[in-house]
């Protein structure tokens, strides 16, 4: 039996309207920093002893460590993941490095029931709530701030994203001595859990993260940060777009200045100028440094190799086309073919000449030489800095040119980006009976509508007979009616269309990172569209700040 207690407890404010505020000239981020540290994940239940385990067609008694790795293949056992062969591949070979059983896991040979084998982790609402209230809320500068994600990811097998090459390989479980804390030294510093110690407590007031540690397979740092809707985070959006907007005042002469470039007598020159040409054109990554150990084959535009274009002269008066095909971040592949301006299609046959496909394209460039050149070019600019001014802009010159149906019209410029910025999804499991069950409403609904129409011309005849008010109210009535059914059509018929275009491409990430939000709710503002209909609640607590300084003449 639960029985809820109300308890009153003393915390700062949470931080509103923060845009109000003065901010921090030196760099710093907080001044004071309280928080309680990470929530791990609970240790591994083992199985009740007539769940069985069968290997090769035989009953095998799994160790503890082996038999929690095996659930966690039997949970995903009816996702196509399972199906690929990388993924078994990487899981089995990592799995016969757990408990005792090295030799024994050779092939898939093993039975696993999906069925007899369910995921332990009960959502219990009052656990949860306690848990939040505990660890899901820090004090940053006498204002109570939400965190994102204060519990630590469970152990589990890799899935990544596209077809990545890592896929299936054991996550192994986080704990204490693997985690840096961050936090005031004045504060009340986070407790490990009994007989265990932290990595590392700092005290770093120059950086956003509460908590960080290193995963295993791809040691990439991951880190505990304050909620989306925080004053760090919307000061650090708030930033970015600014940054963007200032690139907008200087983006020509920069254009003008690589178009110059691409006659340079220097080839390192020439070939910034042609990546950073694609870079503002395509909004490509400039392409990081991989780190060591890091096998996919993930490239950038300053890592590009000759074998990812094709190029295809001009034919007939037709234009210089270049041809991309190369997997980008999280392994999800770009495939483009782009008209390009001669003197670029030309350069790019002198940048290929003697090469072999797996050298570079661009042998006299690389991402820092890139980057100190875009900060001279303009202080804070990045690769990134023109996906977000390309993004927004984009935006703001498809929001003008409006249909009727405007949450349609803004779903296409949205998507307008999304393809500039090759966000792609799966197709959802659900989408093509989903769309059955729409078109049977519009079948039904057109269906309405006739009857409707029917009807008008049934009164409207009559009403020429009878010729009195009672007829002519009728008539009245019956047109509303048509309307109605009419409007609620069109809706329906909208909503497939959108569905249908947007079925393989990602708007969320475009909309939450690439398009400064001031745009849109200026449009919701200037067309009298709730901002409800564009950014649900957690986004609209993101925003905040732009909507409440975003005028209906806004221009980014």
């Amino acid at each position: 039996i639960y029985i809820a207690m109300e308890v009153e407890i003393s915390v700062p404010s949470e931080a509103s309207n923060w845009w109000e505020e003065e901010r921090y000239t030196d760099g710093s981020k907080w001044k004071f920093l309280e928080h309680k540290g990470p929530v791990f994940a609970p240790p591994y239940e083992p199985l009740p002893s007539n769940v069985k385990f069968y290997y090769d067609g035989k009953h095998m008694k799994l160790s503890p460590g082996a038999e929690e790795v095996a659930t966690f293949f039997a949970k995903m056992l009816d996702h196509e993941y399972t199906t690929k062969d990388i993924f078994r591949k990487n899981f089995f070979k990592d799995w016969r490095k757990v408990g005792e059983n090295k030799s024994l896991v050779n092939t898939f040979a093993c039975q696993i029931s999906q069925t007899s084998i369910q995921s332990r982790v009960i959502k219990i609402k009052a656990e949860n709530e306690r848990l939040l209230q505990e660890y899901g809320f820090c004090i940053m500068d006498n204002h109570k701030e939400r965190i994102a994600n204060f519990r630590i990811e469970p152990p589990g097998l890799f899935r990544g994203r596209g077809d990545h090459p890592k896929m299936g390989m054991l996550k192994r479980r986080i704990r204490p001595q693997d985690i840096i804390i961050n936090c005031s030294k004045d504060s009340e510093h986070p407790k490990p859990p009994p007989g265990t110690k932290w990595k590392e407590v700092r005290h770093d007031n120059k950086v956003t993260w509460l908590v960080s540690w290193t995963e295993n397979i791809q040691g990439s740092i991951k880190y505990i940060m304050l909620n989306p809707s925080s004053r760090i985070k919307g000061e650090k959006d708030w930033q970015k777009y600014e940054t963007a907007r200032r690139l907008k005042k200087c983006v020509d002469r920069i254009r003008n200045q690589y178009r110059e470039d691409w006659k340079s007598k220097e080839m390192r020159i020439r070939q910034r100028a042609v990546a950073l040409y694609f870079i503002d054109k395509l909004a490509l990554r400039a392409g990081n440094e991989k780190e060591e150990g890091e096998t996919a084959d993930t490239v950038g535009c300053c890592s590009l190799r000759v074998e990812h274009i094709k190029l295809y002269p001009e034919n007939d008066g037709q234009e210089y086309v270049v041809e991309f095909d190369f997997l980008g971040k999280d392994s999800i592949r770009y495939y483009n073919k782009v008209p390009v301006e001669k003197r670029v299609f030309k350069n790019l046959q002198l940048f290929m000449e003697n090469k072999e496909p797996d050298d570079d394209l661009f042998d006299r460039l690389n991402t820092s030489v890139l980057n100190k050149h875009l900060q001279e070019l303009m202080d804070g600019l990045t690769a990134k800095v023109f996906r977000t001014y390309n993004a927004s802009i984009t935006l703001q010159q498809q929001l003008k040119e409006l249909t009727s149906a405007k949450i349609l019209s803004y779903n296409r410029a949205n998507r307008a980006v999304a393809i500039l910025c090759n966000h792609q999804r799966a197709p959802p499991k659900t989408f093509e009976k989903s769309m059955q069950n729409l078109q049977t409403k519009i079948d039904a609904k057109r269906g309405q509508l006739s009857d409707a129409k029917r009807d008008l011309k049934s009164a409207k005849a009559d009403a020429k007979i009878r010729r009195d008010e009672k007829s002519k109210k009728t008539v009245e009535t019956k047109k509303k009616a048509v309307q109605r059914i009419e409007e609620q059509l069109m809706k329906l018929e909208v909503q497939a269309t959108d569905r249908e275009e947007n079925k393989q491409i990602a708007l969320g990430t475009s909309k939450l990172n690439y398009l400064d939000p001031r745009i849109s709710v200026a449009w919701c503002k200037k067309w009298g569209i709730p901002v409800e209909k564009i950014y649900n609640k957690t986004q609209r607590e993101k925003f905040a700040w732009a909507i409440d300084m975003a005028e209906d003449d806004y221009e980014f």
